[in-house]
């Protein structure tokens, strides 16, 4: 049988023409978007060539043109982040630190630490960092002076750090507890000194009290030895204050709703009788 003698279908060879181009096409497509990548803000790329490995070159926010298959870009996110670290040193410790990667850097991250660079890093430093400032201070001073131990512990973490190339914007302590038996020690102590202050200050209120009543009773003595003294010098002091009081008798029932019925003589009220002439 002979195949040469079969005639071609008619526009057979446009067509296989439009599926090469449109194969082509397809190709340039996918490799056009493929030579293209993003760095959004905040962000820093390196490129990974398979020939030459990872390239010094720090790429910044934009889009960027590469080879397919043989570049393959490696996005870092360089804002400050939070990372919040348990340590356990005696007490029990969170610690908040603000990290971010030095931006010309990272290719030497990347070689050295990968891409999770604080995972690897930022515990095994800040347990170290931790335990070597704790051993400075009792407990009793961890509590009270926990500004200073947060200090020293970001001066010692930002050395350390430094070392690996993150550089670090703030340390904090979160949390800082310790055990019952210590706790409940810590109470103890804190009730006892404000029951020592409670006591200071009753007996300064007693001092004072005394003193107040000292005063009072020397007021009261010499105003008595002035009496005395009056008295003796001119005996009409006397019907004076007989005077004063028959005043205030007088003006109190006078105010009074009710009517009162008594001796003028228990009242002080008989002034008419009353010796006048040494007063005169």
């Amino acid at each position: 049988m002979n195949f040469n003698s079969v005639p071609k279908a008619p526009g057979g060879g446009a067509a296989s023409a439009l599926i090469k181009l449109g194969v082509i096409g397809g190709l340039g497509i996918s490799g056009a978007m493929n030579s293209l990548y993003n760095v959004e803000g905040g962000h820093r790329a390196i490129v990974f060539n398979r020939l030459g490995g990872i390239k010094d070159k720090v790429y910044p926010e934009g889009t960027h043109l590469m080879m397919p298959w043989f570049k393959r870009p490696v996005i870092y996110d360089v804002r400050a982040h939070p990372h919040l670290v348990e340590s356990t040193s005696g007490s029990h410790d969170l610690q908040m630190v603000l990290t971010r990667p030095v931006l010309d850097q990272l290719p030497t991250i990347y070689r050295s630490l990968g891409e999770n660079y604080h995972e690897r890093v930022l515990p095994s430093i800040i347990h170290e960092t931790l335990k070597a400032v704790v051993a400075q201070y009792n407990a009793s001073q961890l509590i009270t002076q926990r500004e200073a131990a947060s200090r020293e512990i970001r001066k010692l973490l930002t050395e350390r750090a430094a070392n690996f190339n993150i550089a670090l914007d703030d340390v904090s302590i979160t949390s800082l507890t310790f055990g019952k038996e210590f706790t409940a020690a810590i109470e103890a102590k804190q009730i006892a000194a404000q029951e020592a202050e409670r006591a200071k200050f009753v007996v300064e209120k007693a001092e004072q009290d005394k003193k107040s009543a000292i005063i009072r009773a020397q007021g009261e003595a010499k105003s008595t030895q002035l009496i005395g003294q009056a008295i003796a010098n001119n005996p009409a002091f006397i019907t004076l204050r007989k005077i004063e009081a028959s005043r205030e008798i007088a003006h109190t029932i006078s105010s009074s709703a009710n009517r009162v019925f008594l001796n003028s003589n228990d009242l002080l009220l008989n002034l008419q009788e009353m010796n006048l002439q040494s007063a005169s």
